[in-house]
Formats: structure tokens, sequence, C-alpha cells
């Protein structure tokens, strides 16, 4: 039996761009790694925008991804990517961080409706936070691509820079061969150090 393609029903978008509102989807990608930044996208797309090939970019292939990645940034009437770095990470929690950073980007663009996922903002503006946002909303998803292509690139580029850990197979996360290579060669300057296995291993050397 052929499996039918998911697609985003957008019922939020057409709701608000019936009423000529500019809506904002955002959406992360990095929340649960080790190591690395974490990585904020926003989209603002066209009223009556549609892509049926844009959704939950979990659910994508690598080259499908790419290939999203250049198509949003070309078609996208407006969009913002941030780079959240570790220290900062430690510094608030990453929870504090990923909503900081998308207060940001919901001020900086010239949106009236702005989508997360799952994320509630307080931004001066017309919010929803929705559960699995980026199944439901073509904005989330089309964060979600861009922040995770994004943040793909970073760790490619991160295990050219600090070889043996995996990076560009785990993108951080805490992975049998990554855990490994932490006892095996220390911490780099990319590990979030507030990380439980992060944070034992460092407690283990102040011993």
């Amino acid at each position: 039996m052929k499996r039918t393609r998911k697609v985003c029903p957008n019922v939020y978008e057409h709701q608000y761009w019936a009423e000529n509102r500019l809506v904002l989807g955002i959406d992360e990608a990095g929340r649960g790694p080790l190591a690395g930044p974490l990585s904020v996208a926003g989209v603002i797309f066209p009223p009556g925008y549609e892509n049926p090939d844009i959704y939950d970019s979990k659910a994508l292939s690598e080259r499908k991804r790419e290939e999203l990645f250049r198509i949003i940034q070309e078609e996208a009437l407006y969009f913002e990517i941030l780079e959240i770095s570790p220290q900062e990470i430690d510094a608030r929690n990453i929870y504090r961080a990923d909503q900081l950073a998308m207060e940001q980007i919901a001020r900086e663009l010239p949106a009236d409706v702005v989508l997360t996922d799952a994320m509630p903002l307080d931004c001066g503006k017309t919010c929803m936070d929705l559960i699995r946002g980026d199944q439901l909303s073509i904005s989330i998803a089309a964060g979600s691509i861009l922040a995770k292509v994004t943040r793909d690139h970073l760790m490619q580029a991160y295990d050219r820079e600090y070889p043996g850990y995996g990076f560009a197979r785990n993108k951080g996360y805490g992975t049998k061969e990554h855990l490994a290579a932490i006892e095996r060669l220390g911490i780099t300057p990319i590990h979030r150090r507030s990380f439980a296995p992060v944070a034992v291993h460092q407690e283990k050397l102040d011993l």
C-alpha cells in the first residue's frame, strides 16, 4: 500500500491571512544535544503561500531539507536565524534561552501573529503555541527546516575543528560514540557544561 505523504493543514495561516495579517512561524533545532549551539529560526510567507513539501524537518530526508532550505529563503517574505551559544545555554538554561531567542525574532520581524511549536511567548503580539506545530503550520515547519539545516552545517564545521567526537554524524547528541569521546578526549569549548553527562565528566576532573 502506498503511504500518503503528510502535509501541513495550515488552518491558522489561512485564518489570519484572510484577515490580511502576516503570520510568523518559529521553531528551533538542537535543544537536546550535549554540544553545539541552539538554532532558532522564524519565517513569514506571503499570504496564501503553499508548498506541500514543507513539513516537520524531522520527517524529511537530509536531501529534501537542503532543497527546501534554499527554497524557503528565496520565497519567504522575511526570515531570521539565530544561533544561541553553549555558554548562553549554560547561563540561562535551554528552555529560557530558546524562549528568549524566539521572543527576539517575534519582536524583530514584522508579523501580526506568531505561531510556535509549543513555546509560549511574551512578545506584545498575538501568539499561539501549538502542540506538534511543525506538523500543523507551514510557517513553523519552515522555521524548523531553516533551524535544522543551519545547525547541521555548523556541526559539520565543528567536526573538522574538533575531530574525534563524531559531530558530523551525531550532531552533538549523546551517542555512545560521543560519550566515549568525552571520556577519552575531554570537553571542548562547544560542550554544554550544564548538561548532565558533560557536568559529570567535569566533576570527575575537579575531584
